[in-house]
């Protein structure tokens, strides 16, 4: 580590602005599912920038596409035609299901979260929304207004009315000792009578997955047993796929698809992987509700060339390489791994996830209380080990988040299995 690296990032970046590590790290190149530091060690990236690194580190099809694109043009904004940006778009408004879509690209999921609740408010003409606790949705001002995570939410000030509805971690809070049938018809019960207490919402926004809550997900099918109910009163559903898009669970391409029985969302927003690293975000939606702003709009920075290059190189990749069937067949192997290796850790309440969408809550042992220091002392340790993997959790960060490339193998997947059992042995 550059301690003069350190000591600058100190004194001229927030404080609030989180470095993982005893010791932070100074990620300096990396090459499929492994990174280097700055000091030449090599590390198995479980985590890729916040699930963000979607295929693999250095990619040649992206890293191609997007020297190609730079030597024509980088950026000319929306205010003029950008085939690139018509060309993804074709293909994401195809991929999302939702019928006559329109797309609109950001430069991250926050702003594309904020985007789909400036939409959502303007369509339905109320400033209601419903939200999931342990949610997390991004950091603008909006974002932070119907976040539910209160380690993300650092004010309480917001241009939106939110009301929080029950339903997204399964095994804590006041249903999680019911069976899945009950535990959804309690979860609709509570959200009928918390409908019948508020002014009509403009929508529900939910994450199929919850991602920095630690991965943590309802019953398949909750969703849509809530779209029937919101359905009824003209209330919008947006699927935040921020972490869960382009086949990351595995089963299926859009976390959505978990709750499918009512059919697609009103909207979906999408960020994080799409780009593999290039800065990338967007909204679909139905036309009708994309068309509703009476008001003129743009984006400078939205769907610019170089990054909708990467984009159309990273989608054509993963789809051609059936990097969905990967994410289900070696993130199978790995959650078992896990959790063969976690039955002999007191410590771990729970492994859950599906595909390469993994979570290991850490509590201290026979207790349900959570232990975010066992969480960091496991970071560190898998570090030691030569793993990268991150955090989460809506109870004092104490969840670990396991989430590779989708292009990872069976051997990498058994490598970083072994290093994260003898870290979480170590903390016995």
């Amino acid at each position: 580590m550059n301690d003069d690296l350190l000591g600058r990032h100190r004194a001229v970046l927030p404080d609030w602005l989180a470095l993982y590590y005893d010791e932070p790290l100074e990620i300096t190149h990396g090459e499929g599912r492994h990174v280097w530091d700055a000091r030449g060690n090599r590390y198995l990236d479980f985590f890729g920038g916040i699930l963000t690194t979607m295929t693999a580190h250095a990619l040649p099809e992206v890293t191609k596409a997007v020297t190609e694109q730079a030597e024509r043009i980088v950026h000319s904004s929306t205010l003029y035609l950008n085939r690139p940006m018509v060309d993804l778009a074709e293909r994401i408004a195809q991929l999302s299901g939702i019928p006559d879509a329109r797309v609109f690209f950001t430069t991250s999921g926050t702003e594309a979260n904020d985007t789909a609740l400036l939409l959502a408010t303007a369509y339905r003409r109320s400033n209601t929304i419903l939200a999931m606790r342990n949610s997390y949705h991004g950091r603008s001002f909006s974002a932070v207004g119907v976040t539910g995570n209160r380690g993300w939410s650092p004010t309480s000030l917001s241009p939106l009315q939110t009301l929080y509805v029950h339903g997204g971690v399964r095994t804590r809070g006041p249903f999680a000792d019911l069976d899945d049938y009950d535990y959804v018809a309690a979860c609709v019960d509570d959200l009928k009578d918390l409908l019948g207490h508020s002014r009509p919402p403009a929508a529900l926004i939910a994450e199929p997955i919850q991602g920095v809550g630690g991965f943590t997900s309802p019953p398949d099918g909750l969703y849509a047993a809530f779209r029937e109910v919101l359905h009824e009163r003209g209330v919008l559903w947006i699927s935040d796929e921020v972490q869960t898009g382009w086949g990351r669970t595995g089963e299926h391409f859009w976390g959505w698809q978990a709750h499918a029985r009512s059919g697609p969302p009103d909207m979906l927003t999408f960020a994080k992987g799409i780009g593999n690293g290039m800065s990338i975000g967007g909204v679909v939606a139905r036309a009708e509700i994309m068309n509703c702003l009476d008001a003129n709009s743009i984006s400078t920075f939205g769907g610019t060339q170089i990054t909708m290059a990467a984009g159309l190189a990273n989608l054509t990749y993963l789809l051609e390489h059936d990097l969905q069937g990967n994410a289900r067949r070696v993130g199978g192997l790995l959650i078992e791994r896990l959790r063969a290796a976690a039955a002999h850790v007191p410590a771990v309440r729970e492994v859950r996830g599906r595909g390469l969408m993994i979570g290991i809550e850490l509590t201290k042992p026979g207790t349900d209380e959570a232990d975010p220091a066992a969480a960091s002392a496991v970071l560190e340790a898998a570090r030691a080990g030569g793993l990268l993997i991150g955090k989460g959790g809506g109870h004092d960060t104490s969840a670990l988040r396991v989430a590779p490339p989708l292009s990872l193998n069976v051997a990498e997947a058994e490598e970083g299995a072994a290093i994260l059992e003898d870290a979480l042995r170590s903390i016995q």
